[in-house]
């Protein structure tokens, strides 16, 4: 990760090896998110300019997927599924767990920037559902108590 907000050259060294690519925009969010921890407003311009499309579209695709962020990431962040399998299978009273013991309402993030909890719809695991993940980690068939295991390990690697 970059310590401040990469230059436009950075941005561009970045960005190079997608420029062939079929379809390059998502493959450079992903590489610039990747690199910097998310997707910088420094970053629109720059990619709208080397892809000759207009500031709105890049926008509208940062706006569209869930994944992309425009700020930096919470030092820990919790994804809770969504998706219709989860919720069938208890999701939502899982949810109003997690966000009772974070103290954090879904798409919140800490005033210290310590948590986030933020929902995403589908992490691919319906058959075993409902499913989170925790700083990039799958976690599946989780219930309130196994949560507050994960809590509590998450607690102790600080």
């Amino acid at each position: 990760m970059f310590d401040t907000q990469p230059s436009r050259d950075e941005l561009l060294a970045l960005i190079a090896p997608c420029k062939g690519l079929p379809g390059p925009l998502l493959v450079m969010l992903h590489a610039i998110q990747d690199r910097v921890g998310y997707v910088p407003a420094s970053a629109i311009p720059v990619l709208a300019e080397e892809l000759n499309l207009s500031r709105a579209e890049v926008q509208g695709v940062i706006s569209f997927y869930h994944h992309f962020r425009d700020r930096p990431p919470a030092k820990r962040r919790i994804e809770i599924c969504r998706a219709e399998s989860c919720q069938a299978l208890q999701g939502d009273r899982l949810t109003a767990h997690i966000e009772q013991r974070t103290r954090l309402r879904l798409g919140e993030t800490s005033a210290d920037g310590s948590m986030s909890l933020q929902p995403v719809y589908c992490l691919g695991l319906c058959s075993a559902s409902p499913a989170l993940m925790i700083d990039g980690t799958v976690h599946a068939r989780v219930t309130p108590e196994r949560f507050d295991e994960l809590l509590s390990q998450m607690e102790t690697r600080e």
